[in-house]
């Protein structure tokens, strides 16, 4: 079954990253094992268009350094730069308390062509407002966050009757959008199944 475009609108995601349908009941090792093999399934079933190798990571946040409970590959193909966009986009959602997705949408609303227009911020855009607002260091001098990225597939894991994350969830692979709807279908998916 294909994966569906998340939203664009930084509010819905927000709004949907904090709702009972994406908070966890309890979330334990065996927790990150359920979601990261339903992960790779997910991942495994998807239609040829979609379908890319991918890595899957789960840390606990509850002390540094992070604990991974789940690492994983989807299949062969993937490479050692997926690591380092893992390790990126789960930054961002330890900083920021949020989505990658949605930090990437609320950046590109911040930076939409002129009011209007109808243009969108092209993706470099994107990036070169994100990190400026942040001032974020860029070795390159450019547009990319040395240890920031705001690219769909980080999600924050968020526990009932606990305030902040508790984890962070990040597939890295596919594209961008496809990336973040796989996390998002498969945490709902998983705490539907964990009940009241």
């Amino acid at each position: 079954m294909a994966l569906t475009i998340p939203s664009t609108d930084p509010a819905v995601l927000l709004a949907q990253e904090t709702s009972p349908e994406y908070t966890f009941r309890t979330f334990t090792a065996d927790t990150a094992w359920t979601l990261g093999t339903a992960l790779r399934r997910r991942l495994l079933s998807l239609p040829a268009d979609q379908r890319k190798p991918a890595l899957i990571s789960i840390a606990l946040t509850g002390g540094a350094p992070l604990h991974v409970v789940f690492q994983s590959a989807t299949e062969s193909g993937t490479l050692p730069d997926n690591e380092n966009w893992v390790r990126r986009k789960r930054n961002t959602v330890l900083r920021w308390g949020v989505s990658s997705w949605a930090m990437r949408m609320k950046t590109a609303a911040g930076v939409a062509g002129s009011p209007g227009s109808g243009s969108a911020a092209t993706a470099e855009e994107i990036e070169v407002a994100f990190v400026r607002k942040y001032a974020l260091a860029s070795s390159s001098g450019g547009a990319v966050a040395d240890e920031y990225a705001i690219h769909g597939g980080g999600y924050p894991v968020r526990l009932r009757g606990v305030d902040g994350i508790v984890a962070v969830v990040v597939v890295s692979g596919l594209k961008q959008e496809h990336d973040h709807a796989v996390v998002t279908e498969t945490i709902k998916e998983v705490v539907s199944a964990q009940g009241e």
